[in-house]
């Protein structure tokens, strides 16, 4: 399944931006999951969510970032509000075949990636 990622961009912090991730293929049964790397640091989870619906967030993001999915479109989204500096990264979509019990949260489960949006928060 190839992936696409879009829908970054520069914003104000306190503002939002929602991203859009499109699977070529059905990703009913897989898990997608968000992941962001800033420059110099390792690329960190951002938020998953299962074949069932079950979503994990990292707690840097919790109560700010939703995850949802549509089967029908084989789209993945992250909505990012009350966005912060230290949220400046570029954001990748990734996929997993597999139906589990919970997601993948360490990106060397995944075996799909999307090439990456940009997310810029200035203060």
């Amino acid at each position: 399944v190839q992936l696409q990622a879009s829908g970054g961009g520069l914003v104000q912090a306190g503002g939002s931006l929602r991203l859009s991730c499109a699977a070529s293929g059905r990703t009913s049964s897989y898990d997608l999951g968000w992941f962001r790397q800033a420059p110099g640091k390792e690329r960190e989870f951002v938020g998953a969510i299962n074949w069932s619906g079950l979503i994990y967030y990292a707690d840097s993001v919790k109560g700010r970032f939703t995850i949802s999915k549509n089967n029908v479109k084989n789209m993945v989204y992250l909505q990012m509000n009350s966005l912060k500096p230290e949220d400046t990264a570029v954001y990748y979509c990734a996929a997993d075949p597999g139906v589990r019990a919970r997601p993948h949260t360490s990106p060397d489960e995944y075996g799909y990636w999307g090439q990456g949006t940009q997310v810029t928060v200035s203060s």
